[in-house]
């Protein structure tokens, strides 16, 4: 196989798994991995990926990425709204208590449920969240009490930042705290790629009782620039597949429980 041709392949391979390794690549291609290892090196002086421990990933998963809120909203739309159906199904009709939503848009997918819920009465639920489109999704339903948290909001995101959002959430014990991430990996936890929204995702996990993180499959295994909660800090973890390999043996050490939606 000509080198162009490997490339290719490389390429489609990255496309359609988003991941590639060195010896996963080595084997499909019938080379050696030092062969593959110069096949990433000229790719990613093309700008086709970029090389992490391993193998490498696309191009477009570096740490600093940061789609809109809007841009963000139609992609993996099945598996949010799963991994959001299971969310609510901890809850259920008779949940009498607070909960906290992060910015987002699979806990978007999850206010979409909660804007129909009817409870056992009205305000049985408390609502806290620091994300602008959920609060006025959920505002109009009088089974909820609802509670938008202030700060600085952020135009990339409509997130709620800042000192004087972690003032609020430093007084604040929700029952439930439902959080997205942009990525979640064994070694580093649960990440996001800016330092202020990694603050007040913090800040939720301090804050709560229980930690619940709401993470599509393709943010499995990668990695933003800001830690916000190692594995350790997280109570449930919800996917709308199971992890598998290092994750997988690291969620379980961490006693992390994994519902796969």
């Amino acid at each position: 196989m000509y080198a162009i041709e490997r490339h290719e392949r490389i390429t489609r391979l990255l496309h359609a798994g988003g991941r590639v390794t060195v010896a996963g690549l080595a084997d499909a291609l019938s080379v050696t991995a030092e062969t593959v290892r110069r096949d990433l090196d000229i790719l990613e002086r093309q700008g086709a990926l970029r090389r992490v421990h391993g193998g490498a990933v696309a191009a477009s998963k570096t740490s600093l990425v940061e789609s809109t809120v809007a841009d963000r909203s139609g992609k993996a739309r099945e598996a949010k709204l799963s991994i959001a159906r299971a969310a609510f199904a901890l809850l259920g009709d008779d949940f009498r208590g607070s909960i906290l939503l992060d910015a987002g848009t699979t806990t978007g997918a999850l206010a979409e449920l909660l804007a129909e819920w009817q409870g056992s009465g009205p305000s049985s639920m408390t609502v806290i969240t620091n994300s602008v489109p959920i609060a006025a999704l959920l505002h109009h339903n009088p089974a909820l009490d609802l509670h938008l948290l202030g700060g600085s909001v952020r135009g990339v995101t409509s997130a709620a930042v800042g000192g004087s959002t972690l003032e609020q959430l430093a007084h604040l014990r929700p029952d439930i705290a439902f959080l997205g991430a942009n990525g979640l990996s064994a070694d580093f936890g649960l990440s996001t790629p800016e330092e202020r929204e990694a603050t007040v995702k913090s800040a939720m996990v301090r804050a709560a009782r229980r930690t619940v993180a709401l993470v599509d499959s393709s943010k499995l295994g990668d990695e933003a620039l800001y830690r916000f909660a190692e594995l350790r800090e997280l109570d449930t973890l919800i996917s709308d597949t199971d992890p598998i390999g290092t994750l997988s043996a690291a969620l379980d050490a961490d006693d992390v429980e994994v519902i796969v939606a």
